[in-house]
This record gives C-alpha cells, structure tokens and sequence, in this order.
C-alpha cells in the first residue's frame, strides 16, 4: 500500500461525502482511506458505508480528543507507506496522488505539503476567504505556492508524510491549535526533508461565513505566540507584519479624527486588494469580499497575536489557563 489517507471528521458528513466522491476520480489507485470520527454528534457512517464497494475504507469513531489525536489515531491504524493528512473540507482533483507520484519520483521527501484553491462551486464568501490566505498581499504567501515569503511548513489541510517518520515523531502534539505547524517544526528539527509540492493541490472550503473566519485567525495568531514559547526560533518577521497591520489600523483611525486625509493609507491598500482579488476572480462583487476578508485576516490574526503576546509573555500565563475558552469548549 503506497498511501494512506487520513481523514479527521467532527460534524462534517456532507463535506466528506464531496470529499470522498473526489477519491472515487483519482487515477492513481494505490491508497486506502481512512476516516475517524471525533465525537460527532452528527457521524458520517452512513455517508462512509456508500463508498465501501469503490474504495478501500476503513471507518472509526472515537471520544472527542481534538484534530491532531485524532489523526493520530488514523495513522496509527494505516498501512501506507506514507500518510496523506486531509481535512473534511476539502475535495481533491482527479491527478491530486498522480501530482504526489510525480514529486516523489523527481526526489524523494520525508514530508511534503501542497497549496489550495477555490472552487467554481464556492460562494463569493469563500472565495473571498479563499483569496485572503493564499494572496501575498495579505501574507498568505507564508502558507505554501510560488510566493513564498518564508520556508514552506506543510499545514494539516493538505501533508504527506513517510509513515515511519511520522511515528518516529509521535505524530501530532496535544497542542489545540497549531498542531500542524508543531508537528512540522520537529519535522525541520529532526533533519527530514521537507517539500512544496505545488501541484499536489486541493480545493479547499474553510470557513463559510466571516465570523467564523475571524475566529479562525484570531486563533492562528494566538497560536503563533504558543509556538514561539516553546520554538523561540521559529518566530520570523512575517509573522509580526498582521500585528503591525493591526496597530497601523488603530493609528489611522485615531489619527482621522484629526486629519481624515490619512485614511488614504487604508484606501489604498483596500483599492489594491480589491483589484488584485478582482482580475484573479473576475468579479468585481468578489474583489469587494476580499477587501473584508483581507482586513478580518489581517486584524484577526495581528489581534490574536498581540493578545497572547499580553497574556503569555507579559503576564507569564500559561498556555492553557490564557485561552481556555478559546481552545477548550
């Protein structure tokens, strides 16, 4: 068995029902899957049962633990020589292993990582969301493509990893957010190489409103200072542009309340986005929607990190009794 895909599920049965469709049109045959429920109160069994006479599936459900334990759980059930880390929102074009097969056969990789797309399908929102993490105008560069604006860290939506590398690391920590850029920390540490594969990408949904898409990357930057903690060397410039941003907003708008000339700065910025968003969706209803989207990842993210910055650098608090509501309910 060359792949083993790992699917981690909470609440999600329509979204892996689209995924594992995708599955049923790889080219490349050589894969088992394997989906874990974590503590659904919605499960996808019925969902998984379908695709038993078309895919070597394999289904489990367990106590809610969280994404990183449960892939953790997956892996450890895996047969593959490497494991494919998906999550359930995502929907894989027919050559995604073939793109996997190619790369590995060009030089081999003890873990690798791809970049994601927008689908037609998606709404403006999520193509909107879609553009404001992988655009370079918003430092979606850092997340993996042909911009990059710091060293490739596989992210859990879409990672491969040589199976007996991942067990000789213990897989995911117990971190609640970030896990994946932990886990491929210690990947670096441990002398493994590590790829961009950039055409093993997927379509990949995230969230479908900006509420929760805040949240989301409220949660990112406040993992970013829980990293650093334990990674002091990992924390990079680019990673306090979001937090400068977020600072530089503040300032203009207090300083517009004397001088409204310098809400320029926004507007420019805003007219650049959307017009960049614009051209590459060709909608300008789209380009509008990442304008928003662009200011909630930037702000969401600089806030994150600036409030874990007050609460574990400055106050000394731990990473647990900080963020307790954030990560544990």
């Amino acid at each position: 068995m060359k792949y083993s895909l790992i699917i981690p599920v909470y609440n999600r049965p329509d979204e892996v029902d689209e995924l594992l469709q995708s599955l049923t049109e790889q080219r490349f045959k050589d894969f088992e899957v394997i989906v874990v429920e974590d503590g659904s109160a919605v499960p996808c069994k019925d969902v998984v049962e379908k695709y038993t006479a078309c895919l070597d599936i394999h289904y489990y459900n367990k106590p809610n633990s969280g994404p990183g334990q449960t892939r953790n759980y997956g892996v450890e059930r895996s047969q593959g020589t490497y494991v494919l880390i998906l999550d359930s929102d995502c929907v894989l074009p027919p050559g995604y292993l073939e793109a996997i097969e190619a790369e590995l056969g060009r030089e081999p990789a003890d873990a690798f990582g791809g970049p994601d797309r927008a689908h037609d399908s998606f709404t403006d929102v999520q193509k909107a969301i879609n553009y404001a993490m992988t655009s370079f105008f918003t430092t979606g560069g850092i997340r993996g493509g042909k911009k990059k604006m710091d060293k490739f860290y596989p992210r859990s939506f879409n990672m491969g990893v040589r199976t007996e590398v991942y067990r000789a690391l213990g897989g995911f920590s117990h971190m609640r957010f970030g896990e994946d850029i932990d886990f491929s920390i210690r990947i670096f540490k441990g002398g493994y190489r590590c790829r961009l594969f950039p055409e093993a990408w997927v379509w990949h949904k995230r969230r479908t409103d900006l509420k929760k898409f805040f949240k989301q990357v409220h949660n990112s930057g406040i993992a970013r200072i829980n990293l650093y903690k334990k990674y002091p060397e990992s924390l990079k410039l680019v990673h306090l542009l979001p937090a400068a941003f977020t600072v530089g907003v503040v300032l203009v708008l207090l300083a517009a309340l004397v001088c409204p000339w310098s809400l320029l700065l926004l507007a420019l910025f805003a007219l650049i986005i959307c017009v960049d968003s614009s051209l590459q969706n060709k909608s300008l209803k789209i380009g509008m929607l990442s304008v928003v989207a662009a200011f909630i990842q930037l702000t969401g993210y600089g806030s994150g990190f600036l409030r874990a910055w007050w609460k574990r650098c400055v106050l000394g608090k731990d990473s647990f009794s900080a963020f307790e509501k954030n990560f544990y309910q």
